[in-house]
Order: structure tokens, then C-alpha cells, then sequence
């Protein structure tokens, strides 16, 4: 009887299949949704996943650091990685992305193709003139070792060639990386900061994504080797490890004062390689640091920021009177609010570390420049201050200052303060004007600007801008109008303005950030083009048809800046923000 309900209904059947087929056709025709980047990421992992073209041998390195017995050892017990708390669900950071018509999908693969095909060009380049170097030099086609002769470029790209699907060429490097000695160096000290960021970051975000087993035993084995770096007798790190005197164990001499982003970048890695081995004794390390910077927050001259130099030695980080999110700074900050998130929110300084330090910032750092066209933007300067009634603002920024866009927006997400994340917005826009106003369309390392006087409306002056740049004895003429000084014109492949663009596409999903990535890597790619691969570039203030370029190709120039621009180009479910969270070096960890 129920069954003979339904009867009348069967003449439409026809009718309702023509009609789902016309939707079908419509959607396939104009619309390619969510489902579609998922479907091609899951198509991708499997095809990544398949058995590796090159088969990796582990080749331990001629050091055991494991076995090193140490002259200042930890306290007992150790500290434990915070108990995450399942029923605690971090806010969502990457916008919700609806579907995407055929036509912006169409022009979004384009970019990307382009991208992957320069990464391509320039790791062949790599390969074929500077195989298992820290380097290439992209013009002469040799290899240049600056970190240790580990093949920095090589281990940095990994995760790179595994995200562009580049299989074959990730089986050839993770079966170099398997042979890397991490007990010898072509250095007599191995910086602890960039050993941590390139190696150890490469290794490790590689295997989140690959689960190669080697790379993990690689990382453990250099994650060892750094841990020797906080043999000290304060338990603090060095800033460069005495490789002969870690060997011997005894305790290593520790630097009476160093950037502050020296230790405090180290947090990121050696805590997601406690995760992934159940090992506590690398987050005991850090988490001494951690406390060192959170008891003294609120006791520097600007109570929220940290001096640029502090001292491991006398465990001082809150005197000095020079203060930056530039050089020398940057990555402190940066590792606060990827560390709520990287910890699942278990530990609470870290909010506590970045709501404080992005306060102090707003009042202190940011100012809005004189600009003709009155744009409403944010750039990040430097303040000396011997107090918070004592300061002075050097209207000076850098290319290395260009993350903290990116970064206050995902602060902002995380921590519901979503007016932060236009503050985000507005940095970000600072360092895409910066680099759409040179002729060149490629900002310089460093420059200055005019800064609005902040109780005033910021409205373009011509005289005032004549008058200040009159000041400065490094004023060149052919500057762009705002603009007093490009004091190093230099841009030696930095990512940080694209990794701020990248972040607020993934956050806000306004389309404009792609614009930029797009505007900023045209410019980019025609001015370090060399016929091997990509060169840092002397100056950019000035046109010209061939750019004098330098001999040298950064290892990050794969890891992160062709790396951001090929994200910002990809469907938003390729390292997802909401699994992902990306070090310093674009290295992206698994969220727990």
C-alpha cells in the first residue's frame, strides 16, 4: 500500500533526471566549488604517497649527539608538553570559502602554473650546478656552503617540492637528505637560529606531510645537535654551537648578548618534535626560554615589546632602548600566536605574550605614511625609548618587517580581535604600496617614509615632504613622491611582503590579495631572472631593461617565496590554516 503511494509520481521521474543533469552541467559549466580543491588534494596525496622513485637509506651521522653526556643537564623532572584539550576547539582562521566560478579558477591556474614552472626552472638549475650545497649562485652556476655544508637548499625545499607534486624530485632530495652528516661541518660553529629554522624546520614539516620515516630520524638526529646548544650553565641557548666543544659535552660559552629572534625562534620546532617523539626534553629546553620572555614582558621600557638585543648569559631580556618588529626581532613575535595555536591553545601565555606585544606595537611602532594618493596604510618603524613617556619614532621599515601583516591577522582570528585583523590588512597593503610605487615594482630591503602626525587627517603635502626629505643626506632624486630614503635598494629574494599578502587571501578570502600576489611576483620574476635561475638584485629604485643582479640564490627563495606565491594561487584547502601552522621559514607543521 505504501509502495502504491508513490505511483503517480513516476511520470516526472524523467522530467526530475533531465533536470538534475541541467543543474550538473550549469554548476560543471560556471561554478567549481570546495569539493573540487579537495577532491584534487586528496588526488595529489595519493599520487605523493605512491612508493618513492628513489629509494632513501638512513646513513646515521658519524656523531651520536644522543649519547653525548652533558656538563649542565637539565633539572628533573623535565617539563611536560601542556595535555591538549580535546573538548577545546580553536576559532577557524581560514575564511569559508564558497565556490569559484570557472572564469577565476581558470585565471587562478594560470598564476599558479606559473609559479610551479619557475620553482621547476630554478630547483633543475640547483640540481644540476650546486647539488647537496647550502646554495646556488645562479649567474657563474656554481654552489656556495654558508650553514654548515648541509645542503640548506636542498633540505629547505622539501616540503615545497611535495606541495607542487613534484614526486620525483622529492624522492631524489629526501634520499640526499638521508645521507646528510650532522656530525661534521664545514663551519667551526653552527648558528643555532637558522640550523633550526632551514634544517630542522625542512625536516620536520616534511615529514608531517610525507611520513617518511628517514626524515624523521634526520630531524631527531639535528634536533639532538641543537639541543647540545643549550649546554650552558643557565640552561639558555648559545647563539653559535662550538661543534668540537658539544662533541665533548662539556659546557659550551654562551654569548653575553644576542638578537632577541635567536632564542626566541626556536619554540615552533623543538615543541613539535617533542609531539612527534614523545620526547619532552626539546620542549623543556624551550619552555625555560618561554618563561624568561613572559616574566619580563611587562618590565621593558615599552611594557608588551622586547628590546632588540638581549643577553642569555645574564638571563636578561628587558634592557635595551631600541625596539623593532624588524630584523634582528621579527620571528619572536611571529612564533607567539603560531604557538597558542601549534599547543591547542593549552597554554595560555602565549595569548598572553601576543595580545601584549601587538598592543604596545599599535600605540608605538605602526604609523600611518604620507602617501599622494592618501591610501590608508599602516607601516611597522622602529622606536628608541628609555621609557613609555621617553620614545622616539625612526620612520624607518624594512622588507624583513613585512610579515607582521600577516601575522596581526592571524592573531586577530585566533583571538576573536577582528579589528586587529584590518590592522593586519592595512600593514599588508603598506608593503604592497611599497612595492607597486618603485618602477621596478619590487620594494627595496630598507626605506623610509613620512610618517602623519597621528592627531591630525593624513593628507598628502607636498612641502612637508620637500621639507623632510631635505633632512635626509641619502635622499636620491629619482625616488618615488612619499618616500625619503631607500637606504639599502637591494631586494635579495625576501618573502615576507607575498607571506603577509598570502595570509590575509587565506583569512579574509577578498580577492584583491591575489591581485597582489600576481602584481608582486611578475615584478618579481622579471627582475631576478638570470638565464640559470633567480638572482638577488642590487638595486630596484631604478627602471632598467637588465637589473645588475648578485651572484647568490638564497635557500629560501624556494622554501618561502615561491612557496607563498604558489599557495596564494592555490585552492584554500592546500595547507590549510586551520591544520597547518607555517614557521618562519614557511615550514608547515601539523596541528596536533
Amino acid at each position: 500500500m505504501i509502495l502504491s503511494q508513490f505511483r503517480p509520481l513516476r511520470p516526472y521521474k524523467n522530467l526530475l533526471a533531465l533536470l538534475a543533469f541541467l543543474l550538473t552541467v550549469w554548476y560543471l559549466l560556471f561554478w567549481s566549488g570546495s569539493s573540487g580543491s579537495a577532491l584534487e588534494s586528496v588526488q595529489l596525496e595519493k599520487y605523493m604517497q605512491q612508493s618513492p622513485s628513489v629509494p632513501a637509506t638512513l646513513v646515521k651521522s658519524s656523531v651520536e649527539w644522543s649519547n653525548i653526556t652533558l656538563r649542565h643537564p637539565p633539572k628533573e623532572p623535565l617539563i611536560q608538553l601542556p595535555v591538549l584539550d580535546k573538548r577545546k576547539r580553536l576559532r577557524r582562521v581560514q575564511h569559508a570559502f564558497g565556490p569559484e566560478s570557472i572564469a577565476d579558477r581558470r585565471v587562478r591556474e594560470e598564476r599558479r602554473r606559473a609559479v610551479r614552472g619557475r620553482t621547476i626552472n630554478d630547483w633543475n638549475a640547483y640540481r644540476k650546478f650546486a647539488w647537496k650545497r647550502d646554495a646556488l649562485m645562479p649567474i657563474s652556476g656554481g654552489g656556495r656552503d654558508q650553514f654548515s655544508g648541509w645542503a640548506a637548499t636542498l633540505v629547505d625545499s622539501l616540503d615545497t617540492l611535495w606541495i607542487m607534486g613534484l614526486k620525483e624530485e622529492f624522492d631524489e632530495a629526501v634520499a640526499a637528505v638521508a645521507e646528510i652528516d650532522f656530525g661534521t661541518s664545514t663551519t667551526s660553529t653552527v648558528n643555532i637560529f637558522e640550523t633550526t629554522i632551514r634544517y630542522l624546520g625542512g625536516l620536520l614539516a616534511a615529514y608531517d606531510l610525507s611520513k617518511r620515516e628517514v626524515l624523521l630520524q634526520k630531524a631527531i638526529e639535528l634536533g639532538d645537535l641543537i639541543y647540545s646548544g643549550f649546554n650552558t650553565p643557565n640552561r639558555m641557548p648559545v647563539d653559535n654551537i662550538n661543534v668540537e666543544g658539544a662533541k665533548g659535552g662539556q659546557g659550551l660559552n654562551i654569548e653575553g648578548r644576542v638578537v632577541s629572534a635567536s632564542p626566541g625562534t626556536l619554540t615552533l620546532e623543538l615543541t613539535r618534535l617533542s609531539q612527534l617523539t614523545g620526547d619532552p626534553k626539546y620542549y623543556d629546553a624551550i619552555a625555560n626560554v618561554v618563561e624568561l620572555f613572559y616574566l619580563g614582558q611587562n618590565e621593558t621600557a615599552l611594557p608588551g615589546l622586547f628590546p632588540m638585543w638581549v643577553s642569555m648569559s645574564n638571563a636578561d631580556v628587558t634592557s635595551g632602548s631600541t625596539f623593532t618588529l624588524g630584523g634582528s626581532a621579527d620571528s619572536l613575535y611571529e612564533y607567539f600566536p603560531k604557538m597558542y595555536a601549534l599547543l591547542g591553545g593549552s597554554e595560555p601565555k602565549f595569548e598572553t605574550l601576543t595580545t601584549g606585544f601587538m598592543e604596545t606595537a599599535k600605540k608605538y611602532l605602526f604609523f600611518r605614511p604620507m602617501v599622494p594618493n592618501n591610501d590608508d596604510i599602516l607601516i611597522s618603524g622602529t622606536v628608541n625609548a628609555w621609557s613609555s613617556n621617553e620614545t622616539q619614532l625612526g620612520p624607518e621599515s624594512e622588507h624583513l618587517t613585512c610579515f607582521i601583516g600577516g601575522t596581526f591577522a592571524l592573531a586577530g582570528r585566533l583571538f576573536n580581535r577582528e579589528e586587529d585583523v584590518e590592522v593586519g590588512a592595512r600593514l599588508a597593503r603598506g608593503c604592497a604600496y611599497a612595492y607597486r610605487s618603485f618602477a621596478t615594482g619590487i620594494m627595496p630591503e630598507r626605506y623610509n617614509m613620512v610618517p602623519c602626525d597621528p592627531d591630525k587627517p593624513c593628507k598628502w603635502d607636498e612641502e612637508k615632504w620637500d621639507t623632510e626629505k631635505a633632512k635626509w643626506p641619502e635622499y636620491l632624486p629619482h625616488l618615488p613622491k612619499g618616500f625619503t630614503t631607500a637606504r639599502d635598494p637591494r631586494y635579495i629574494l625576501r618573502p615576507e611582503a607575498i607571506e603577509s599578502v598570502f595570509y590575509l587571501w587565506r583569512i579574509t578570502g577578498e580577492k584583491e590579495w591575489q591581485d597582489f600576489a600576481w602584481d608582486m611576483f611578475q615584478a618579481v620574476a622579471n627582475g631576478t631572472a638570470t638565464p640559470l635561475a633567480s638572482a638577488s638584485v642590487r638595486d630596484v629604485t631604478i627602471a632598467k631593461r637588465e637589473l645588475e643582479q648578485e651572484d647568490y640564490m638564497e635557500s629560501f627563495w624556494i622554501a618561502e617565496t615561491l612557496k607563498y606565491f604558489y599557495l596564494a594561487f592555490s585552492p584554500p584547502d592546500v595547507i590549510d590554516l586551520d591544520k597547518y601552522v607555517l614557521n618562519t621559514e614557511a615550514h608547515p607543521f601539523l596541528r596536533p
